[in-house]
Parts: structure tokens; C-alpha cells; sequence
């Protein structure tokens, strides 16, 4: 399925580890891989294996995006608008975020809430706003009249934490609160940008091996392999709801 995965352009926050890295790895494999891949972490020159994989794959071009450093997010923008030369950009995923582990309401702090907010929650706004041209002028010129992450999509990295629904252990206040806001700014978007018909679609990596999660089950190839197969086939009917990386839907 991940094959119908058509985007040309790409860009993806959070790619120095973990399921950024991974994101990278597989769309320079598909069949048909994007003609640009722009992956963007916050320390380029300390990213070993995502700079070699950009010697190794010209189609991939590293960049420095801290997502709550507006320069840094304006200086890639603008290198990006460089590089494309007029073309617009077919798919933006936030995938940068951030996890302090609070076991309980006396684990949380004023600086442990904020901090991940303006990470989780902010940031994804910041990248969104700046890049939102590109993916304005890649709906526009998009030769078909559909939704889809060929023509023009956001995909935000949410979790299944942010549920309220299914939440029945508590804990980890200030990564579920800033996730579950991160859905809201789904929701808007995809109101907002009905009328440009770019796609807006909110998913759950499930629970990955990484540095946020070393303890996890699930290795980050396998959460990046659902979730590109969920990407390739979300339309209009999936605007905005909340999937994990199966393709089964998750309640609010």
C-alpha cells in the first residue's frame, strides 16, 4: 500500500531519531520515491545517520527547524522556496514532539506544562503557518480534485494518549493535554483549508521503541510502515479524524 504513496515533496519535523528518521528511510525507498524529501531536525551537524542518508540520496535535503525557534523555521522556508523554484509542497508532516514522564499531579509543574506545549502544541502551528503557501500553491496546481497526500495534506503526530475516551491510567499530564490540543488545530485546519482542499489528518504511531518510549514494543520500522500505508489511502471522509497506524480510528 505505502507504493500509492505519491507525494513529490515532503517535509518532515523531528528526523534526527526515531520515527522522523524512520520517515525518511522509507520514503526514499518507495518505488516511487518524492522528487524532494526535506527532512528537518533541530541539530543538523549532530543527525550522523539522517546526513548519510542525504549523501547517499540527493532527493533528501537536511535542514534546521527547532519548532519553537521561529528563525529557524523562516531560514528553512525560505530554502525550501529555493529549492522547489516555484513548485509548492505536497505533504508536511509534524512529527517533532516531546515527553516528560509525570506518574502523577505531583510530578507536574508550570515549566514541565508549558515546555511541552509550546513543543507539542505550538510548534506544529509555527511550521504549519510558514509553510502553508507551498502547500497552498501545490493544492492549486494538483491536476486532480481530490484529498489526498498526492495533492496537498498536513499530517500531525498525535497519540493515542491524547484520547479521552480510552484513557483509563492516567498520567503523563503534559503530553496528553498539548496532544489533545494538537487535535484541535486538526480540527480547525481542516475547516479553515476545506475550501483549498488540503487534507488534514491527525495519527497515533502507537507505542514505538524510541527515546520517548524505550520500554515500547513496537519497533519504529513497523509504526512507520502502517503509518505510510494509512497516509496513501486517507481521503476527504478522513479529514481530520484521529487513526493510528493500523487504519482503525480512534475516539476523541
Amino acid at each position: 500500500m505505502a507504493a500509492s504513496l505519491k507525494a513529490k515533496t515532503v517535509l518532515i519535523t523531528g528526523c534526527s531519531r526515531g520515527i522522523g528518521l524512520e520517515f525518511v528511510k522509507q520514503f526514499v525507498r518507495l518505488p516511487s520515491p518524492p522528487a524532494h524529501i526535506f527532512a528537518s531536525c533541530r541539530s543538523p551537524d549532530t543527525a550522523y545517520e539522517l546526513q548519510q542518508i542525504s549523501r547517499d540520496n540527493p532527493s533528501v535535503t537536511v535542514l534546521k527547524i527547532d519548532v519553537v525557534d521561529k528563525l529557524t523555521i523562516d531560514s528553512a522556508a525560505l530554502q525550501v522556496e529555493q529549492i522547489l523554484a516555484g513548485s509548492g509542497l505536497n505533504l508536511l508532516i509534524n512529527n517533532a514532539g516531546f515527553l516528560l514522564r509525570e506518574a502523577k499531579i505531583d510530578d507536574v509543574t508550570e515549566e514541565t506544562m508549558l515546555s511541552t506545549y509550546k513543543v507539542n502544541t505550538v510548534g506544529p502551528v509555527l511550521v504549519t503557518k510558514r509553510f502553508l503557501p507551498l502547500l497552498r500553491k501545490a493544492a492549486q496546481t494538483y491536476g486532480k480534485d481530490e484529498y489526498s497526500t498526492s495533492r496537498a495534506a498536513i499530517i500531525n503526530i498525535s497519540s493515542h494518549w491524547s484520547s479521552i475516551d480510552i484513557n483509563d491510567i492516567a498520567g503523563h499530564y503534559s503530553y496528553r493535554c498539548s496532544k489533545i490540543a494538537l487535535n484541535m488545530i486538526s480540527k480547525n485546519l481542516s475547516i479553515e483549508l476545506e475550501a483549498d482542499k488540503i487534507l488534514v489528518v491527525t495519527l497515533n504511531p502507537g507505542s514505538v521503541r524510541t527515546d520517548m518510549g524505550p520500554d515500547n514494543t513496537m519497533s519504529t520500522e513497523d509504526s512507520v510502515k502502517g503509518l505510510m500505508n494509512v497516509m496513501a489511502t486517507r481521503t476527504k471522509e478522513h479529514n481530520v479524524l484521529l487513526y493510528d497506524y493500523t487504519g482503525a480510528l480512534l475516539p476523541w
